[in-house]
């Protein structure tokens, strides 16, 4: 994957729904590498991008990342993440695209990743990934699904 100095979020999402989503920018000089960027702490769009993908209310999102309402206030006046906010940016951005290769479509995407799962521990597999060993296993699970395994 090229991550290049652009968004983040959308680097995770399969081909085809990527173009349509992705804004290019042209950056001067060699890209900055992803673990880099992490380290640094992603810009606040970063959030954003990624709650227009799962369609969650921000203060959610924001509990899944492991921020209260008054850091996520904090980080949208500084409009920079630290390097564990980004971390988690990435994690559930890479499972979200995971998603997408299974179920096809966004849509179909957010609706498994909401909804309550045997697989899961009969938690919402979004929400059993706040971990990155739950992150894992959710895509385990999905491994299984695409193979027809349950």
């Amino acid at each position: 994957m090229n991550y290049g100095d652009s968004p983040v979020v959308t680097t995770f999402l399969p081909p085809a729904a990527a173009v349509v989503s992705r804004v290019h920018e042209r950056s001067q000089g060699p890209p900055t590498p992803l673990v880099e960027r992490i380290r640094n702490g992603l810009p606040l769009s970063e959030f954003h991008a990624l709650h227009q993908l799962l369609q969650i209310p921000e203060d959610e999102l924001g509990r899944f990342l492991g921020m209260s309402p008054a850091t996520l206030h904090r980080r949208k006046r500084s409009k920079q993440l630290t390097s564990a906010e980004s971390e988690r940016i990435v994690r559930f951005a890479r499972l979200f695209g995971a998603t997408m290769e299974v179920f096809t479509t966004a849509d179909a995407a957010r609706s498994w990743l909401k909804t309550p799962n045997p697989g899961t521990a009969s938690e919402a597999p979004l929400s059993y990934a706040d971990t990155e060993f739950g992150a894992r296993e959710v895509e385990h699970l999905l491994g299984r699904i695409d193979h027809g395994v349950f």
